[in-house]
């Protein structure tokens, strides 16, 4: 075959975007088990840094089966049902009827008391927000939090993530009276009492979205966080 031809070049190009393109599809196919592990170890994590226990990812998995002592997934109306918490898509289950969604709630036991945590999804400035909240054993109470994002700004609404931000929500209570609030984000600084934090300067749309979020998710489990309510 003349080398020097269009055909010849057409077919080495042929052959080599199938070469390239079954290397790349193998590698791909051999690296998602690891890739996979990472993504669930930086959720553990995530969950585990909602009750304060900070591991690296590597020691997730250890650290979760120590003091994540019970998961279950309940219904709008607060019932135990079937189901895989740790495998529930928070995302996709909040595009479905309320009656529909199944919720992950993770139990875990920390200096000897009781906690609870809940998954969360919401939107910020510039896309998608996540987070976990533990509550006390009231189911009333905050414990922890932890909130991260896809795309906020540096130094603006991306302060979510820091714990200057989450450590406001310490505390702070989700019921006022016999109403569910969650917490409130107050711009200016002008935050007061148990149900309100400060925003971030600069980042007052992304704080809403975490606070829209709180509430939007801690609605769906309302049913459930009152069954210990006085």
């Amino acid at each position: 075959m003349n080398k020097e031809g269009n055909r010849y070049t057409f077919l080495f190009s042929v052959v080599m975007v199938l070469v390239v393109a079954i290397v790349l599809t193998l590698v791909s196919t051999g690296l998602q088990p690891r890739q996979n592990a990472n993504v669930e170890n930086e959720k553990r994590q995530n969950i585990l840094s909602s009750v304060k226990v900070n591991v690296s990812r590597e020691a997730s998995a250890g650290a979760f089966d120590t003091y994540i002592t019970r998961q279950i997934v309940v219904n709008s109306r607060g019932e135990e049902v079937a189901g895989d918490a740790f495998a529930i898509d928070m995302g996709k289950e909040m595009k479905k009827a309320p009656a529909e969604r199944l919720l992950p709630v993770f139990i875990a036991r920390v200096n000897g008391e009781t906690k609870y945590i809940f998954p969360t999804r919401g939107t910020g400035l510039w896309g998608p927000l996540w987070g976990y909240v533990s509550l006390n054993e009231d189911k009333n109470t905050i414990f922890g939090a932890v909130f991260d994002h896809k795309g906020e700004t540096p130094g603006l609404g991306a302060e979510i993530t820091h714990e200057e931000f989450r450590s406001q929500f310490d505390g702070k209570q989700i019921f006022e009276g016999d109403k569910l609030v969650a917490v409130r984000v107050e711009k200016g600084g002008k935050a007061a009492g148990p149900h309100e934090v400060d925003a971030i300067s600069g980042g007052t749309i992304t704080s809403k979205g975490v606070e829209a979020m709180l509430l939007d998710n801690l609605t769906c489990y309302e049913s459930f966080l009152r069954q210990t309510l006085p």
